[in-house]
């Protein structure tokens, strides 16, 4: 082995060394057993939900209540599709109401925003600063506050009773905003002076260097976006029945009252398995790109 490659090999020791945390191995112990505790107290919730939903009615109000099922069955799901069948609306057209509010409400929300956040991270022109205080103001009110004054906006514009009133407001959540905004400030300016040098455009320049390199930023506003659109029954703006979500039917039916308690806990395995399954699909993402991205000026 040349001299070169020895001190290299001892550069790489020194280094695996320096990084080697200073703990014994009573305090690994006591961190993986605080970690385990902390995972348990964090899935035991959606454990004893899906047990819930497998559980017959009798085992639903047995006490003192069992985390797990003795005698798993899916009657509840069954029954609950049958009362859907007997809806007057076709259990395909609510989730088609649903996924189309979500997806059209999100990818606009998306955009918007991104390209919003683009405009005010890396430009400087009159009236920016004030206008992003403005998004950070609008963070502080709640949904509940601003809900009249939506109301009377779209009922001017016509969107009542319409997919606009639920996709068209989605565009300006503002949390996305203010996140994307946060994120792009971080990105090397150089980075976007030198690809207009080799002649990128505008638009080239968002799409194929800024978006790729906010991916983190950009999945969580997905998250949440998706987060705040399924679970929305929607029902401040739209009364036809033929319009309205999945989670306002699967609502309507868990207010049946107890004969209906094993259909309410099939309805909640229902409404929460889509936020998580993305939250579970993006959350791997964002944590490989936050580990591999770590460009700076």
């Amino acid at each position: 082995m040349s001299k070169k490659n020895k001190e290299t090999e001892v550069v790489k020791h020194h280094l695996i060394q320096r990084r080697k945390p200073n703990r014994s191995i009573g305090g690994d112990l006591a961190i993986y057993i605080f970690l385990i505790l902390v995972g348990i107290a964090m899935v035991f919730p959606l454990v004893y939900a899906i047990n819930a939903a497998l559980k017959p009615l009798d085992e639903l109000f047995m006490f003192p209540p069992k985390v797990f099922a003795r005698n798993p069955t899916l009657d509840n799901f069954a029954d609950l599709f049958v009362n859907m069948s007997k809806s007057t609306v076709t259990f395909s057209r609510y989730v088609f109401n649903t996924v189309f509010m979500t997806a059209a409400g999100t990818a606009g929300h998306l955009l918007i925003a991104s390209m919003g956040a683009f405009v005010l991270a890396k430009y400087e022109f009159p009236g920016g600063q004030t206008f992003f205080k403005m998004v950070t103001v609008a963070l502080m009110f709640s949904g509940y506050v601003t809900q009249i004054p939506n109301y009377l906006i779209i009922n001017k514009l016509g969107w009542i009773d319409t997919y606009w009133a639920v996709v068209i407001p989605a565009f300006a959540f503002p949390m996305g905003f203010f996140l994307m905004k946060q994120f792009m400030e971080g990105l090397p300016s150089s980075l976007i002076e030198a690809a207009k040098i080799d002649g990128a455009s505008e638009w080239r320049v968002f799409t194929q260097i800024v978006m790729p390199n906010v991916k983190p930023a950009w999945l969580t506003m997905i998250i949440y976006s998706v987060q705040a659109l399924w679970n929305n029954p929607q029902s401040t703006f739209i009364f036809s029945e033929e319009k309205k979500t999945l989670v306002y039917a699967l609502n309507q039916i868990q207010s049946g009252g107890i004969a209906r308690t094993g259909q309410a806990q099939a309805v909640l395995i229902i409404v929460i398995a889509v936020p998580i399954t993305i939250f579970m699909f993006s959350e791997s993402q964002i944590l490989e790109t936050m580990a591999s991205s770590g460009l700076k000026d």
